[in-house]
């Protein structure tokens, strides 16, 4: 297990709790800080490590969505137990994850935050190639100006047998879109350079929630529960979750 990488619960005094999504290669580390101002405000919070996720990349290469997906459904079960209502934040990945489980199983509010449609990559294309030759891509490190090392707990390398994988849920949760009914919150930066901008718009678009909100964000990265922009972040979600009767 990497340091800091683990499953976090904070229990809290309303009876309505988030379930927070960590995005692809990533850990909860990432979601810790949103985790702890929703918990401010009274939410229990749980966090789930995500299958082969905080470990060796060799094990997140034994992975797939599937794995992933059902660790967000267990994590789903726990937090039930503890709460009335469950609302539902993802990061990058967690929000592709968040927005399958909205579909699946009754929830009450789903912030969906950088997730991906269309990812800035055009090596994508040539993906099958490359893993005749290849396992393993490697991974930029990434560094945020401010921002503690222990929120960032990942792999420095991307099976690429996983990436495979992730492009199957990204085709399976476009197709259940229209038919996603939970009011919809989708936050966006505009200047990252991980996924495209437009896959707010195309989800946006899509949902069939008649409640939907779309924010967007000019200064941040990828990882918006960590950037510059975060607090904006953490407002924005902590007013729809509000929101909720």
């Amino acid at each position: 297990m990497q340091e800091g990488a683990e499953t976090f619960f904070l229990p809290g005094s309303r009876p309505d709790g988030v379930l927070l999504v960590h995005g692809f290669t990533g850990s909860p580390s990432e979601m810790r800080l949103i985790g702890e101002y929703l918990n401010r405000a009274g939410y229990p919070v749980l966090a789930p490590r995500l299958a082969g996720h905080g470990t060796t990349v060799e094990e997140m290469a034994r992975t797939d969505w599937r794995h992933w997906y059902a660790s967000v459904v267990d994590g789903y079960r726990v937090l039930s137990g503890h709460c009335r209502q469950i609302h539902l934040v993802g990061l990058s990945m967690g929000g592709l994850l968040a927005l399958k489980l909205g579909r699946e199983l009754p929830v009450s509010r789903v912030a969906c935050l950088s997730a991906p449609v269309y990812i800035n990559d055009s090596r994508l294309r040539f993906l099958p190639f490359y893993r005749l030759f290849r396992s393993y891509a490697p991974k930029r490190r990434r560094v945020l100006p401010g921002v503690d090392p222990r929120y960032l707990v990942h792999y420095d390398r991307t099976p690429l047998r996983c990436v495979a994988s992730l492009l199957d849920l990204i085709r399976d949760v476009t197709r259940l879109l229209p038919k996603f009914s939970a009011p919809l919150l989708v936050v966006q930066s505009q200047g990252e350079h991980t996924v495209k901008p437009e896959s707010a718009q195309y989800i946006y678009d899509q949902a069939g929630s008649q409640e939907k909100e779309l924010c967007w964000l000019q200064k941040s990265g990828h990882l918006i529960t960590l950037d510059t922009e975060r607090e904006t972040v953490f407002t924005r979600v902590l007013e729809f979750l509000r929101r909720s009767p």
